[in-house]
């Protein structure tokens, strides 16, 4: 079977055409796309699915060397079912359909536009007259030349480019798949076309250079210059001789006519617009594809290549100095200081503006051209952390680990490792993340704290997720002779890191104090004391400071965000209820993260999607996306992903009713060793209620009643309320026949009023303890903490619980009042309606995205699934589509 990314909306609507063969309806489809995106793929996917239908399948291919003979293409289609053409248009129709009534007939067409006339005419002729009959057609050809007799008549889908997720796992389905600044380069260049992703793989594996980085873009191979440049050795000399020079970089005709006065004016391009390869527009070209532009520019000679960069060089305007240095690098011969030192200028004002991903491909090639190895070092360094807050994990480790290559000094290979550390922890290789900042801290001079403590403040997040024993006390031996320094506004998070539940007092009196003069606090700050804040349960002041840092990192354009915002952000807004931001944000991350191949916040976001989606009821879909989540995943060398892998296995089971399953998942956050203990220091205490709830329901309660003894002594007296109420509801259902006992842990998880500030773990026992009550006869008790957890779970669109608690209320006689199915917005996800209520309030796109911590593009995606689902097509509409009907007067 063909393996297809990123297409189910198109398979859908083949499918569709299928049916149509069998059950009436449009029979005809008209398949376009950029040469590369697909189309044939998506031809033969169709032919295998015609065939498992049981359809017989009659398939034609356009070609040039065809092309002058008539009829050839129908002659290709018909070979099975009859050597002779019919002499007329009517005696093929009537032949295709006469086959029909024996079997079903699927007839397809690929690269429509390389057909013959004569073909082209009794394809339409057939098209229009065969509604009804038990046959599918599908025409598949390039978009910009479809022919004249398809481009209106019919219906049409579109082959768009890939997205960046998708494009990314078929980079990683490739036999070599990229990594580091070259992936981002093939997915920019290929820009979602599948030819293009695949082909760049293959140039890129079979490159013998080695440093492709510094390229003016990426090499390609034999297919991809035939396929998006077929037509450029038919072209004039001088039109050739354009193209290069805006395939080297310029921008607009003026300044290419200044590189060259022998240019005729844009008459020079005309020959390449006829051909498809560009347009012009207001004097700029405009491409037709990335790979096109490349095709051009790898079709010259190096010395062709060498003369248009320096002919540009001598023109570039002197407000734009980084392209003219660009230009010289380009055209360089050997390592050059002078134009490494103009591309390190051009760095320094990319990072001015925010441009950290331009900033470190502009040091990286000069380094590359910088002749003394020391200085060679510090650009490297320089480069790997422009592009650590780029957030390319991958490519900063690259980076980073040729710094040692080059020097001896002992701080700028400390600085080295801390950017190499960053990468592998957040690529989920945290044993050798902690073992190089382990020895670059014990490296560093004592003369040097400061230095020590940012680098155990970067391995604070391994050593949190790794979740490793020694790997703590590791930390917190190198920690302590630092641990002091006044003006370390992060020290908060390794505190809270440690001893998060045993030692909380002091974690948050640290975090009090580094958020005085919070003004003045850069984004990776706000993040270390969000996440202090987050792991000290102090989960709105989290919901805060990460937001601020998502805004600011937003703002200041720094590449892809930062998946690790998002992904904190997300986690601690599921935390405190809001779970229709919290989804938005884990979306946001997953897609920064998978382009920039942060493994572990790819793996962490998809672990959370899924718990969201085993929580509203879609247990089977979160226990596949929880189970390719982990794939080629080793968890013993990452217990935090181990134990939220868990949960949201064992949740799905849960939702599914699946008690002994359920049980045996949550069960695994803890070992089972002679001395049970959490897996995870952290993470795994904040299961323990819900597995005292499947452990009630799969009669496990006595192997419940060790992993209680042993969260009792993991937290101490000091753990926070939320901890505290957890362990009370834990305590509660596990009390057996010891009512008194129960009752009063119920009463104690209730008791602290700031427990409400984690809704669904304060609804889960407030429907525990109603059902409690309702068993023992005593209803009136039980109705109004049932209410209340209905109230709760239908504000979460918490469907399974939702429904528990409803006929846990109707039971004890209480009034449930269930939303309207025909209200407005019924059909609406609660994150839909929250996105349609502020739209019809007047606030743009990037105002909701603002407040509820998405990105503009994923609000604007939302609202292009919500206008269908409201029978609306403007935005103006929604304040009527949303408006409660008037009510009938009696």
């Amino acid at each position: 079977m063909v393996m297809i990314l990123g297409r189910d909306d198109g398979l859908s609507r083949l499918g569709l055409l299928l049916d149509a063969a069998f059950d009436g309806g449009p029979n005809v489809l008209v398949l376009t796309g950029e040469p590369g995106v697909g189309k044939s793929t998506l031809v033969e996917w169709t032919a295998q699915q015609g065939v498992i239908r049981g359809m017989r399948t009659l398939l034609a291919r356009g070609s040039r060397s065809e092309s002058g003979s008539p009829l050839a293409a129908i002659q290709q289609l018909l070979r099975r079912i009859e050597p002779d053409v019919p002499d007329t248009h009517a005696g093929v129709a009537n032949l295709l359909s006469d086959t029909a009534k024996r079997q079903p007939l699927l007839l397809l067409v690929d690269d429509l536009q390389g057909l013959d006339h004569e073909s082209v005419a009794v394809l339409s002729f057939v098209a229009r007259r065969i509604a009804g009959e038990s046959i599918a057609v599908l025409l598949a050809a390039r978009e910009d030349a479809v022919p004249d007799r398809f481009d209106r008549d019919f219906p049409t889908l579109v082959a768009e480019p890939l997205d960046r997720p998708a494009s990314g796992r078929l980079l990683d389905a490739q036999p070599h798949p990229p990594h580091g600044r070259v992936r981002v380069q093939i997915l920019e260049q290929a820009a979602g076309n599948p030819l293009a992703l695949i082909e760049l793989t293959r140039a890129v594996a079979g490159n013998r250079d080695g440093d492709l980085a510094g390229s003016q873009s990426l090499p390609l191979t034999k297919r991809l210059v035939e396929t998006f440049a077929a037509d450029l050795p038919d072209l004039p000399a001088p039109t050739r001789k354009a193209l290069l020079l805006f395939a080297a970089g310029a921008t607009r005709w003026s300044q290419a006519h200044r590189a060259d006065p022998d240019l005729v004016g844009e008459q020079s391009l005309e020959a390449a617009e006829r051909a498809g390869l560009v347009r012009i527009e207001a004097g700029r070209v405009i491409w037709r594809h990335p790979v096109t532009k490349a095709a051009v520019y790898w079709s010259a000679s190096f010395a062709e290549r060498r003369a248009a960069h320096l002919a540009l060089a001598a023109v570039t305007d002197a407000d734009t100095p980084e392209w003219r240095a660009r230009h010289l690098a380009a055209a360089a011969l050997g390592q050059d200081e002078d134009v490494a030192a103009e591309l390190a200028r051009g760095a320094d004002r990319a990072e001015s503006h925010g441009a950290q991903a331009t900033a470190a491909t502009l040091r990286e090639r000069a380094a590359e051209l910088t002749p003394d190895p020391a200085v060679r070092a510090r650009r490297l360094l320089a480069a790997a952390q422009a592009a650590m807050l780029a957030g390319y994990p991958q490519w900063a480790g690259d980076l980073a680990g040729q710094v040692t290559e080059f020097t001896q000094d002992p701080e700028v290979r400390a600085r080295a490792a801390l950017s190499g550390g960053w990468a592998l922890g957040i690529t989920l290789r945290h044993d050798e993340a902690l073992a190089l900042l382990f020895s670059a801290v014990e490296s560093l001079p004592p003369t040097d704290p400061a230095q020590a403590a940012d680098a155990l403040v970067t391995a604070a997040t391994s050593v949190y997720h790794s979740g490793d024993p020694f790997h703590r006390s590791e930390f917190e031996r190198l920690w302590a002779p630092v641990s002091n320094l006044p003006e370390h506004v992060e020290r908060a998070w390794p505190i809270a890191m440690l001893h998060p539940h045993t030692r909380r007092a002091a974690g948050l009196d640290a975090l009090r104090h580094s958020l005085a003069g919070l003004n003045e606090v850069s984004p990776p700050a706000l993040v270390a004391l969000g996440s202090a804040a987050w792991i000290l349960d102090e989960t709105d002041t989290a919901v805060r400071l990460l937001g601020r840092a998502l805004d600011q990192v937003r703002r200041s354009r720094t590449g892809t965000v930062n998946a690790s915002v998002a992904l904190a952000l997300a986690t601690a807004l599921f935390e405190s209820g809001t779970w229709a931001s919290a989804a938005g944000c884990a979306e946001d991350a997953f897609l920064m993260a998978t382009e920039a191949e942060a493994d572990c916040i790819t793996v962490e976001s998809q672990l959370l999607r899924a718990t969201l989606r085993a929580l509203s009821g879609a247990h089977e879909e979160a226990r596949s996306q929880a189970l390719n989540a982990v794939k080629g995943i080793d968890l013993r060398k990452a217990r935090n992903v181990h134990v939220r892998y868990r949960y949201a296995l064992g949740m799905a089971a849960l939702v599914a009713g699946d008690m002994v399953p359920a049980y045996e998942q949550l069960r695994s956050v803890f070992t089972r060793d002679f001395q049970t203990s959490p897996i995870h220091y952290h993470a795994s205490v904040y299961y323990l209620g819900d597995l005292a709830s499947a452990a009630v329901r799969a009669h496990r309660a006595d192997d419940a009643r060790t992993v209680m003894k042993a969260v009792e002594q993991t937290i101490g007296p000091g753990a926070s309320p939320r901890a505290q109420a957890i362990l009370h509801r834990g305590a509660a259902l596990l009390s057996g026949d010891d009512h008194a006992a129960a009752e009063e842990h119920f009463l104690a998880a209730l008791e602290d009023p700031a427990c409400t500030r984690w809704p669904f773990e304060h609804a889960l026992v407030q429907l525990d303890y109603g059902e409690w009550l309702r068993r023992r006869r005593r209803a009136a008790e039980a109705r109004p903490r049932l209410a209340t957890a209905l109230e709760i779970f239908q504000r979460l669109d918490a469907c399974p619980w939702l429904d528990r608690a409803t006929a846990e209320l109707r039971a004890a006689g209480g009034p449930t009042t269930p939303p309207a199915a025909d209200s407005p917005g019924a059909d609406l996800t609660p994150q839909e309606l929250q996105i349609a209520q502020l739209a019809a309030q007047g606030l743009t796109n990037r105002d909701i995205a603002t407040r509820l911590f998405l990105s503009p593009r994923t609000v604007g995606f939302h609202l292009h699934k919500i206008f269908p689902k409201l029978g609306i097509t403007a935005r103006a509409q929604l304040r009527d589509a949303l408006a409660e009907p008037p009510r009938p007067v009696d």
